[in-house]
């Protein structure tokens, strides 16, 4: 052993380790603490903007899907006012049974429905007519839309009004450029056809 070891060693008998010294110690804890809080923060906010980001995301293909149907020339696969027509028609298609609110003495108008697929999801797509627009409902089964579209209630995406809600074990989505209270109201005869 040399000269400077052995020096070191003496004065790490008389003064003991540095590294173990409370006030370093107590440095390295503090630090590492620190480094774990802000690594968990991170983690976090990276969860919370994906889900964001899938969320905007689905609601872009959902307002792209009904610009799709205003926009194309068989908007719809069941051409029906009638209930009796459409929901039937969805049998065999689609892994649940629609329930579509008798309209009589409202200003809503069923125009028909079609199959639609969101996420590989197979669902309802009905449209509505109210004046000179048009609603867009999407159902979904509620399980499966629960992992991308976990949102409920009234918002606006673009320059759409929209409302989103769970009945029946079924997820609905009703998008529109027509006023949010239209929207509210047909929301509100969905939701009691579901109860009933």
């Amino acid at each position: 052993m040399d000269v400077a070891q052995e020096q070191e060693q003496q004065l790490r008998h008389a003064v003991g380790d540095p590294m173990l010294h409370p006030s370093v110690f107590r440095i390295w804890l503090t630090s590492a603490v620190v480094i774990a809080v802000l690594l968990i923060a991170g983690i976090l906010a990276a969860l919370v903007a994906w889900h964001d980001l899938r969320r905007d995301l689905t609601l872009s293909e959902l307002t792209d899907l009904h610009i799709a149907t205003l926009a194309s020339t068989n908007p719809v696969d069941v051409v029906s006012a009638d209930t009796h027509t459409v929901q039937p028609w969805f049998q065999g298609k689609i892994p649940f049974a629609v329930d579509l609110p008798e309209l009589q003495g409202s200003d809503f108008v069923l125009v028909g429905g079609r199959v639609a697929y969101l996420h590989q999801t197979s669902g309802a797509e009905l449209l509505y007519q109210i004046r000179k627009h048009y609603i867009t409902v999407f159902i979904f089964p509620e399980d499966s839309a629960n992992d991308w579209f976990r949102l409920s209630g009234r918002h606006k995406h673009a320059s759409f009004n929209l409302e989103t809600w769970d009945e029946g074990g079924l997820r609905f989505i009703a998008i529109s450029d027509t006023n949010a209270e239209d929207i509210d109201q047909l929301a509100r005869l969905l939701k009691a056809a579901g109860r009933s």
